[in-house]
């Protein structure tokens, strides 16, 4: 039987045309590329509610998922908190399997088929923004904001779509990628006021007398939009590949209707119509962590549609001076300060205790390592955190009015007062996300956690982290759930128990 060709040789036949002296590095980084691809998913099978597995069994050699069809799918046993490739093979009754796309096709359960897709598009894409470091040594330390963001070349440390950009041709990551380093030359178009919903001052060199200018994706322009744009801004891509510095140095969220790892990353109109309300909110919350937190300003404009829509935030620089320096907590993977346990315990203490401050007040950040940025001295000592991409915060009313803070009119999705809701979105984007990331073992943030906890808001908050089991997203099962929209959720063994 016929068998369409993989993700992976499409890429080397598109890379073969592109850059073609590209091609034996790429080769040489597939191997290496599924194992880290095949950990994630591994992961996520081991952890993840999925409704075919029906038990694990723990053994000395390993772990073993029994299906609901009574297969038996054996692997290592499973480190939740451990980064890069440490699963190189895993069994699915007799066979063996070192390519997770293979493994996900041959598990053959409900959407798998499209999951595997995307899985063997990740092992490409990653291979190939791995292939394309090939004689780049970074500076130790970056001296812009946009280049500390474009070392982080594996995407997501937890899932296994962690590279996978559908849609887009080796060309265009090429183009746009941020690990490939690309200038970005982003469309200028220009659109009535009238026509254009506007939050906050739009500023000066982004308007053309009475009409609003929209800073447009050029992958957004010539697949979504179908236009040409003549005026043209150049702009360095940051780590969500849609956001972009611009000269001068704010940032700017452009819409971009393609999947990247699991959303298709549009731009909605409640969050553009409510980004002035929740900078001013942000502020007054930031403002009681006896200055530990600065959250970055945002206002937005669209035109009508949440595939013409653009969101401009402040530079995290913007909260460093005397020669501190401002990196997404995702980056620090890619220097040597986590390998200290010190360093360690002293920013996961950091960073607990301004997330537990906002959650008493009744503010849950989505403090994943993209969101959250840490400001660092001169020595390298974790001083502050800065914040930003207010629409993903989750907002008590009830908790707030406790301390005597007005609730701001923002939109439904965004307000919570089911304490598990707020839980999961704080502890399962900082614990389970950013700290572990930093961490890059289950060991490494035990011992963090451990050192830190002694020194935190004492409270139901910590308590509840030291003795639940630890919420994590349950990235495969969403995967593998196109038709159910929202969050899903797995259940981790707690370090600090």
């Amino acid at each position: 039987m016929h068998r369409p060709p993989t993700a992976e040789a499409e890429v080397a036949d598109e890379l073969a045309v592109v850059r073609p002296g590209l091609l034996p590095r790429y080769e040489a980084e597939l191997p290496g590329a599924r194992a880290a691809v095949l950990s994630r998913l591994w992961r996520g099978l081991a952890h993840d509610p999925l409704p075919w597995v029906t038990r694990g069994e723990q053994g000395r050699d390993g772990l073993t998922l029994c299906l609901s069809d009574g297969r038996r799918l054996h692997g290592p046993r499973p480190d939740p908190y451990a980064t890069g490739a440490y699963v190189t093979v895993v069994r699915l009754g007799e066979a063996e399997y070192d390519d997770p796309a293979r493994l996900v096709t041959d598990l053959a359960v409900a959407h798998s088929a499209s999951f595997a897709a995307e899985v063997g598009h990740s092992v490409a894409s990653l291979a190939l923004s791995r292939a394309g470091q090939e004689g780049h040594v970074p500076d130790e330390w970056p001296e812009t904001d946009w280049e500390w963001e474009q070392r982080i070349v594996d995407g997501h440390p937890f899932h296994p779509t962690c590279r996978s950009r559908p849609g887009f041709s080796v060309a265009e990551q090429f183009a746009y990628g941020p690990e490939h380093r690309p200038v970005v030359e982003l469309g200028l178009v220009p659109v009535r006021a009238e026509e254009c919903l506007v939050t906050g001052v739009w500023p000066e060199e982004l308007r053309d007398g009475g009409r609003v200018v929209l800073p447009v994706h050029p992958w957004q322009a010539a697949h979504v939009l179908k236009r040409t744009c003549e005026e043209r801004l150049t702009a360095h891509p940051l780590m969500s590949l849609r956001t972009l510095a611009l000269p001068g140095g704010a940032h700017v969220k452009t819409s971009l209707s393609a999947r990247l790892t699991s959303s298709v990353r549009d731009i909605s109109l409640p969050s553009v119509a409510a980004s002035a309300v929740l900078s001013d909110f942000a502020e007054a919350t930031a403002s009681r962590t006896d200055g530990l937190l600065h959250m970055t300003r945002t206002l937005g404009a669209a035109a009508g549609s949440p595939d013409f829509a653009a969101v401009l935030r402040e530079s995290p620089l913007t909260y460093a001076s005397n020669g501190e320096r401002v990196l997404p907590v995702a980056a620090l993977a890619t220097t040597a300060l986590p390998r200290s346990p010190g360093w360690l315990a002293g920013f996961a203490r950091l960073a607990l205790t301004v997330g537990l401050r906002l959650l008493e007040l009744g503010v849950a950040l989505e403090a994943h390592g993209q969101n959250l940025l840490v400001v660092l001295s001169r020595a390298g000592d974790p001083l502050r955190l800065v914040y930003r991409d207010l629409a993903d915060i989750r907002v008590s009313p009830a908790r707030l009015a406790r301390h005597g803070i007005a609730v701001p009119d923002l939109p439904a999705r965004m307000v919570s007062d089911d304490e598990r809701t707020l839980r999961r979105k704080l502890f399962g984007s900082l614990v389970a996300g950013a700290l572990a990331g930093t961490a890059g073992s289950g060991a490494a943030l035990a011992q963090a956690l451990q050192a830190a906890v002694p020194d935190l808001p004492r409270g139901p908050e910590l308590a509840a982290l030291c003795a639940e089991p630890l919420p994590t997203k349950a990235l495969t099962l969403m995967r593998l759930s196109p038709r159910r929209a929202g969050d899903q959720w797995a259940e981790l063994p707690n370090p600090l128990v």
